[in-house]
C-alpha cells in the first residue's frame, strides 16, 4: 500500500450548507456562485478532488455545474455524481467524455443507483440496472463498440466520437451497504465509498468488498466519506460541534432526513443505528461524533478534535486500507479552510 491518499472536499450542490444545522441561510443556499466559490477554494487550498453531489429535488444540476467548473479550474479533480435512473447511458457517456475533455482529463464519476424521479423500483432491479449502466458506460468510454442485450437496455451503438482524454473510462466511485449494493460495487466500481462507522465495521466492510471483487478478478480501492470539525483544542472542537446543533429541533431534523431520496436505504439505517448506540454526547468511538446525522440523511458523523486527533484518525483509516477521503464541514467553506491549513499539509496526498 502506498503512503499517499486522495483528499477531497465537498461542494454543497444539494442545499446542504449551514452555520446551524436545520436553519437555512440564504447566503449558503445552493447556487452557481456559492458552489463555485467552494470548488475554487478547495483547489487553492490544495485538495485533490471535490465531490459534486446530486439530488433531483435539491439544489442545482450537477452535470451542468461540472461542465462550468471544468473550465474554471486547473488542477483539482471533479468527482461528478450521476443518478443512473435519470440518464440514458449512451448519452451520459458522451456527456462524461465531453466534460473530461473540458477538464483536461480531471473527471471522475460517482455512480448513484437512483430511481427515475417519480419511479419506485425495488433494490434488486435498481442495482441490476446500475450494473448494466456501468458496463455500458465503461465499454463506450473505453472507445469500444457496444452490442448490449440486457434487461433494462438493448443497445447496439458505436462509441461517441469524443472520448475521455486518457482514452479510457474515468474512475467510478460507488457506495452502498446493502447486499445488492455490495454486489454492484464488486462488479463495476473502481472505488468503493463508505460512510462513517466504528473502526471494526470499516475493517469488516473492506475485507468483504475486497473478497467480492477478487472473486471476479477485479481490483477495488476504498474511500471514506465523513464530516470534520477541527479546532485548536479538542474541547473547542466539541463546543463547535455542539453549536451546530444548538438551533435544531427534532421535528426539523426528521423532516430533513425524510426529504432525501435515500432516506430508507440500508446505509442510512446504519447511520441511525450509530446515533442510537452513541452516548449522550453523541460519540460512538473516540473522536467520531454522530450528531450531524440528526439533521441530514446519508453521511451522518464527523471526526471531531484538534488537528493532531483528526490526523491520527485519518491515518488509522489509512492503515485499514482507505485510500481516498471525501470530507466536508459546516459551513463548507469555513471548515475547508481550517482543514487545508491545519491538517492537509501534514498528509501525504495526491489524486488516485
Amino acid at each position: 500500500m502506498t503512503t499517499a491518499c486522495e483528499v477531497s472536499w465537498f461542494s454543497a450542490l444539494c442545499d446542504d450548507d449551514y452555520e446551524f444545522l436545520g436553519v437555512p441561510d440564504p447566503r449558503l443556499q445552493s447556487s452557481f456562485e456559492h458552489c463555485r466559490d467552494i470548488v475554487l477554494q478547495a483547489e487553492s487550498g490544495g485538495f485533490d478532488n471535490i465531490l459534486l453531489p446530486s439530488g433531483y429535488a435539491l439544489g442545482i444540476d450537477t452535470t451542468a455545474f461540472a461542465s462550468a467548473m471544468a473550465a474554471l479550474t486547473r488542477r483539482i479533480k471533479l468527482l461528478m455524481a450521476v443518478r443512473i435512473g435519470e440518464n440514458w447511458p449512451a448519452q451520459l457517456a458522451r456527456q462524461i467524455a465531453t466534460i473530461d475533455r473540458i477538464a483536461n482529463g480531471r473527471l471522475a464519476v460517482n455512480i448513484i443507483s437512483s430511481e427515475m424521479p417519480g419511479e419506485t423500483l425495488a433494490s434488486g432491479p435498481r442495482y441490476a440496472r446500475t450494473i448494466e449502466a456501468m458496463s455500458i458506460l465503461r465499454t463506450l468510454l473505453d472507445g469500444k463498440p457496444l452490442d448490449h442485450d440486457g434487461t433494462f437496455w438493448k443497445l447496439k451503438v458505436e462509441p461517441p466520437r469524443i472520448a475521455p482524454l486518457s482514452g479510457r473510462c474515468p474512475q467510478f466511485y460507488f457506495g452502498g451497504l446493502s447486499e445488492d449494493a455490495r454486489e454492484a460495487a464488486a462488479e463495476g466500481a473502481d472505488v468503493y465509498l463508505m460512510w462513517p462507522d466504528r473502526m471494526e465495521a470499516v475493517r469488516d466492510t473492506i475485507a468483504d468488498l475486497r473478497n467480492r471483487a477478487q472473486s471476479r478478478g477485479r481490483p477495488l480501492r476504498f474511500g471514506y466519506r465523513v464530516h470534520v470539525v477541527i479546532r485548536e483544542t479538542e474541547s473547542e472542537a466539541q463546543l463547535a460541534a455542539d453549536r451546530l446543533l444548538s438551533k435544531l429541533d427534532d421535528a426539523t431534523g426528521a423532516a430533513i432526513r425524510a426529504k432525501s431520496l435515500d432516506s430508507q436505504s440500508v446505509g442510512v439505517r446504519r447511520q441511525a443505528e450509530l446515533r442510537e448506540q452513541a452516548g449522550n454526547e453523541g460519540y460512538v468511538e473516540d473522536n467520531l461524533w454522530t450528531g450531524i446525522g440528526r439533521a441530514r440523511s446519508g453521511c451522518g458523523a464527523a471526526i471531531v478534535g484538534d488537528p493532531d486527533q483528526v490526523l491520527a484518525k485519518l491515518r488509522a483509516y489509512r492503515a485499514e486500507g482507505i485510500e481516498a477521503f471525501i470530507l466536508s464541514g459546516y459551513p463548507h467553506a469555513t471548515e475547508a479552510d481550517l482543514f487545508a491549513r491545519h491538517v492537509l499539509p501534514r498528509l501525504d496526498h495526491g489524486p488516485l
